[in-house]
């Protein structure tokens, strides 16, 4: 039981190692489509057969502020998302990052997040004073950089046309300067999408399509991103975007899910059926509150990426088309996936 314990906190920090993409219930946050497709439709290869070296025309990854040590030398990358820029309950741009602290020879974006659905149609509210300083802002960062890269996952629904007309005001202020979107994994045309593919691909230069947390922290355990479906979502994207504007997305990390999970308030009488059921016999005090322990089993079932799951998900993509791949987020992956990766 100590050894179920342990293996549970030892993976705890994978559920939070997603980015702010991972989907959640009742959040508003962009979420996957469709169900899972058993991966049986995939016809793998073995598991000792000898890796083939994946090539693709651009391989983009993201570095996190804080953490830019994980960009070391000699990786086979064309472009580095520089993440960390969100917006503030006043609408005002916070936690820019400095260009100065990555040392890379491709080019830099500069990205900006917004985790709040109510923030967000605060600050894409046609003609507001804090939507107009929002743009403001976000063009003269975006001078010390390479390019923009907007990551908005909780849009609500009514606000699409305003979110277009955001990104067309972005489109127009910056020049030459690259301009990318990060948008949710489809595998079909929504009705109504805030995030439609074929709206917003004429806006940007490039659109990364998120092909991960088909299963997240609040779904039933499963796959980051199985490979039906992610083959699934390849196809969509392809048609809806096209291979010269798409990357595909892929994950570096995992996610690991507990069968139980204690945490939850309690009434007085649940309480002592719960000392009941758990056997507890001593209560003690600290400070007058009574206070009580008890132990329970926890299985935990871990889902991840290696560099198999990686290697056959980059040969199918490439098989189908794709050009450009991207990575959530470097630190997080196994170092055998740059032994299989190269650039065209």
């Amino acid at each position: 039981m100590k050894n179920t314990l342990a293996l549970f906190i030892l993976f705890l920090p994978m559920l939070l190692a997603s980015c702010g993409s991972a989907p959640v219930d009742g959040s508003g946050k962009a979420k996957p489509d469709e169900t899972v497709i058993s991966d049986e439709q995939i016809d793998l290869p073995p598991i000792d057969a000898q890796k083939p070296v994946s090539s693709f025309r651009e391989i983009w990854a993201y570095v996190v502020a804080g953490r830019e040590a994980a960009l070391t030398g000699g990786l086979p990358l064309t472009d580095i998302g520089y993440f960390g820029a969100e917006i503030d309950s006043y609408g005002k741009l916070t936690d820019v990052p400095a260009r100065s602290r990555i040392s890379f020879s491709g080019r830099v974006h500069f990205v900006v997040a917004c985790s709040s659905r109510s923030l967000s149609h605060f600050v894409l509210m046609p003609g507001s004073a804090e939507r107009r300083a929002l743009i403001a802002d976000l063009l003269a960062v975006t001078r010390n950089y390479d390019g923009l890269q907007i990551d908005f996952e909780y849009v609500p629904a009514r606000d699409g046309p305003a979110f277009i007309s955001f990104l067309e005001e972005l489109r127009a202020g910056l020049g030459n300067k690259m301009f990318t979107i990060a948008l949710p994994a489809r595998t079909r045309k929504l009705t109504d999408d805030v995030y439609d593919y074929e709206k917003i691909s004429p806006l940007v230069d490039r659109i990364l399509v998120m092909a991960y947390d088909e299963h997240w922290s609040g779904s039933a355990p499963g796959s980051i991103a199985s490979l039906s479906w992610c083959r699934r979502v390849a196809e969509y994207s392809l048609g809806a975007i096209g291979s010269e504007k798409l990357i595909m997305g892929l994950p570096f990390y995992g996610r690991a899910w507990g069968d139980s999970n204690p945490s939850r308030a309690l009434i007085y009488s649940s309480i002592e059926t719960l000392m009941g059921e758990m056997g507890v016999t001593e209560i003690r005090r600290e400070n007058g509150i009574p206070v009580f322990d008890y132990e329970i089993p926890v299985r935990v079932r871990v889902y991840y990426e290696d560099e198999y799951s990686l290697s056959v998900r980059m040969e199918m993509y490439k098989s189908m088309g794709v050009n450009s791949i991207g990575f959530w987020r470097l630190g997080q992956e196994t170092p055998e996936v740059w032994n299989i990766l190269k650039l065209e």
